[in-house]
């Protein structure tokens, strides 16, 4: 059985933001800059007809769909909810692909 290994999501959620617009782009490819600051995208996770109601801050990283009531507070709870995984999937997840050590 191999250790898990400590996360910083601070860290990892600062780094991921850094990178949030080419994220967006890879996660959410229909998507738009809405107001220089928000990305408007379909919900993945649902039959969305159309881009506006899933939006996500590219400044903070916060997200809503605004049609479902869904909500997160960074980019970590973005991709696991964009996924279907856990936070600390996805916290994983973002730290090998950012290259972001153990903490």
């Amino acid at each position: 059985m191999t250790a898990r290994r400590r996360l910083d999501f601070d860290a990892i959620n600062r780094g991921a933001l850094a990178e949030l617009p080419t994220l967006v782009r890879r996660w959410l490819p229909d998507g738009y800059v809405e107001g220089g600051k928000e990305w408007a995208a379909r919900n993945p996770r649902r039959a969305d007809k159309r881009p506006g109601s899933f939006k996500v801050n590219l400044k903070t990283g916060r997200w809503a769909d605004f049609a479902t009531g869904d909500k997160g507070g960074d980019v970590i709870s973005l991709a696991a909810y964009v996924a279907g995984i856990s936070q600390g999937e996805a916290a994983r997840y973002l730290a090998d692909m950012l290259g972001i050590s153990d903490g």
